[in-house]
């Protein structure tokens, strides 16, 4: 069993790499209790995905795998969606907050929200539309969330799988 890093190998860890970018997405190693606790969502990296993470926003298992590569599939209709290219943030997170509330209250499942790539994927909107999410009101509304398959915008855009509401058909 391999011995526990230092705290100071943890830094210089992070220090020599900052800035550097892996060729294509991996897995990173769990650098043990000094990391900050993870947001209340769950986030798991699916190596059947492309690019980007799924987040479940309710305990795991809340979203079952046959669901999940429906959406993947592009096999599950969207049912509205929401473009906020060309939008600050400010404005862009008044609309996003509307849209769930409006979505969710029409009993909407899927939901498309195109945020764009930005200039060389470090796109702001694109970084912070999960963060916005992940906030209340919008957080009690969604199940999860998934990069959208290529047909929907792939990277530049997120599914969101919105909450049944309670009383209605499965």
């Amino acid at each position: 069993m391999a011995k526990p890093l230092k705290e100071e190998d943890r830094r210089l860890w992070r220090e020599a790499m900052r800035g550097v970018r892996p060729l294509r997405p991996t897995r990173t190693v769990d650098d043990g209790p000094s990391q900050p606790p993870a947001a209340p969502a769950e986030t798991r990296r699916d190596s059947a995905a492309a690019g980007p993470r799924t987040i479940a926003a309710a305990a795991p298992g809340a979203i079952d795998r046959r669901t999940l590569a429906r959406i993947r599939r592009g096999a599950m209709p969207v049912e509205a969606r929401l473009d906020l290219h060309g939008l600050t943030q400010e404005a862009a997170h008044r609309a996003l907050v509307r849209f769930i509330a409006a979505a969710a209250a029409d009993g909407v499942r899927l939901a498309l929200v195109i945020t764009g790539k930005g200039r060389g994927g470090e796109g702001v909107l694109r970084a912070a539309v999960p963060r916005w999410l992940a906030e209340p009101p919008s957080r009690a509304r969604i199940l999860a969330l998934t990069p959208a398959p290529p047909q929907h915008g792939g990277a530049g855009a997120l599914c969101v799988l919105l909450r049944r509401r309670r009383g209605s058909a499965p």
